[in-house]
C-alpha cells in the first residue's frame, strides 16, 4: 500500500486548510486511516482516526471541534480539513493506514503545515 499525502501549505492563524490522503495498491476493504502530526522538537502525536464506515471518528483533544476527518472509500481517500488554525498546530502532518484497525502498517511521506502568528 501506498499513501499520497497533499495540501499542506502556510496559513495564518484563524485560517483552514485541508489535506488529503490517497491509498493506491492492495488496500483491501475495512480499514482503518488516520491523521498524525509531528511538531518541531516534539513527538509524533495523533490527530484523528477514520474507519471503514463512518461515523466513528476519533479525535485528539487539541483538536476537536475544529478538525473533521472524513473519507471518500471510492476513491481510497482521507481528509483532514482543519479551521480555526493555531499556531502549535505547526508541524507535518503524516497521513497512516491500518489494515485490521489496530496497528498502522503504511505511512505517507507527510506534508508540512505552518500556521503563522
Amino acid at each position: 500500500v501506498q499513501l499520497q499525502a497533499s495540501g499542506g501549505g502556510l496559513v495564518q492563524a484563524g485560517g483552514s486548510l485541508r489535506l488529503s490522503c490517497t491509498a493506491s495498491g492492495r488496500t483491501g476493504r475495512s480499514y482503518v486511516m488516520g491523521w498524525f502530526r509531528r511538531a518541531p522538537g516534539k513527538e509524533r502525536e495523533f490527530v484523528a482516526r477514520e474507519p471503514w464506515r463512518s461515523g466513528s471518528s476519533t479525535y485528539a483533544e487539541s483538536v476537536k471541534g475544529r478538525f473533521t476527518i472524513s473519507r471518500d472509500n471510492a476513491k481510497d481517500t482521507v481528509y483532514l480539513t482543519m479551521h480555526s488554525l493555531k499556531p502549535e498546530d505547526t508541524g507535518v502532518y503524516y497521513c497512516a493506514f491500518s489494515p485490521s484497525g489496530s496497528v498502522y502498517r503504511y505511512w505517507g511521506q507527510g506534508t508540512l503545515v505552518t500556521v503563522s502568528s
